[in-house]
């Protein structure tokens, strides 16, 4: 199987890239290969290439830059992946896109399903839903290019880390190195999900289509960012790795005045559907963090 990865610079695309091209063939794209802003580009790259699956993991995620740059937040998610889905279309490939837990308010109150309304809140938000819509929706395309587009996948995840860019768990663990005292936000909710964990799952999609074209996966369960934080450094300390901080303090969202974009306050995503496609529940998001930080800081 032939394997298009874009984004393979970022936390994603490179622990996707790490763990396919043992298995596949494929051809990696980071952000210094591929400008997404650059439909011409764009153009340029894929079409002369045969593939059969293209995995896009690249996104604008600066969800506070967004705010000031709106071109160029629907430029990277939203337009690209429209130009990606035509190309994958004509090719009659299949088009793995990853979305956000961002594209809903967080008002519901409980996890959030494939079917529930998108009402995003920020420009972030809004530019990763319009990306949604243009892989999914159809426009002036063939019959047999119709089909292909009924076949591509839009996976939302929430809070992603892994080893190859540090992430909030391990901006919190620099902290609690080099600080006594450490805080983290208490009032928001969601579920950490690990690039290893995505990478073995995500492979099981390949050669089957999803009813709506839209799953979610992210490990199991729910916390706050406060919550996230303390099981890591409980994590680091049963792994030796000397702390100074032993407490994560609390904090609310209002509390955060140099946050310039309007966050969800609860975006945990349902899994249901993904269980239910593969008889697999993800494991529990403090077993994939303890595993990760045993991996990555245990011998450090």
């Amino acid at each position: 199987m032939k394997i298009v990865i874009i984004g393979s610079s970022g936390r994603l695309g490179a622990a996707l890239t790490r763990e396919y091209r043992e298995k596949f063939d494929v051809i990696a794209f980071n952000q210094a290969d591929l400008d997404l802003a650059n439909p011409n580009q764009i153009r340029g790259k894929l079409s002369p290439l045969d593939f059969d699956v293209l995995i896009n993991a690249a996104a604008f995620t600066n969800v506070d830059l967004c705010e000031s740059q709106p071109e160029q937040a629907f430029a990277i998610n939203a337009e690209a992946p429209r130009l990606i889905s035509e190309i994958c279309s004509e090719k009659k490939a299949k088009l793995i896109h990853f979305s956000t837990d961002y594209v809903f308010d967080g008002e519901k109150r409980e996890p959030y399903v494939e079917t529930d309304a998108a009402k995003p809140i920020s420009v972030y938000g809004e530019s990763k839903r319009a990306g949604e819509e243009n892989v999914l929706t159809v426009q002036d395309r063939s019959a047999s290019a119709k089909a292909t587009a009924d076949r591509h996948l839009v996976v939302r995840m929430s809070w992603v880390f892994g080893p190859d860019r540090p992430s909030f768990v391990d901006a919190m663990i620099k902290r609690a190195r080099e600080e006594e005292q450490i805080e983290a936000v208490a009032d928001k909710f969601s579920t950490p999900t690990y690039t290893r964990d995505i990478s073995e799952m995500l492979s099981r999609f390949f050669d089957v289509d999803v009813s709506g074209g839209v799953l979610h996966f992210t490990n199991a369960g729910e916390c706050s960012w406060q919550e996230y934080a303390q099981h890591a450094l409980d994590c680091c300390r049963a792994s030796g790795v000397p702390l100074k901080a032993k407490a994560v303090r609390s904090v609310k969202i209002a509390d955060m005045k140099n946050w310039i974009a309007p966050r969800p306050v609860y975006s945990v995503l349902s899994t249901t559907k993904y269980a239910q496609l593969t008889g697999v529940t993800p494991r529990s998001w403090r077993d994939a963090v303890a595993d990760y930080i045993e991996r990555s800081y245990s011998k450090k």
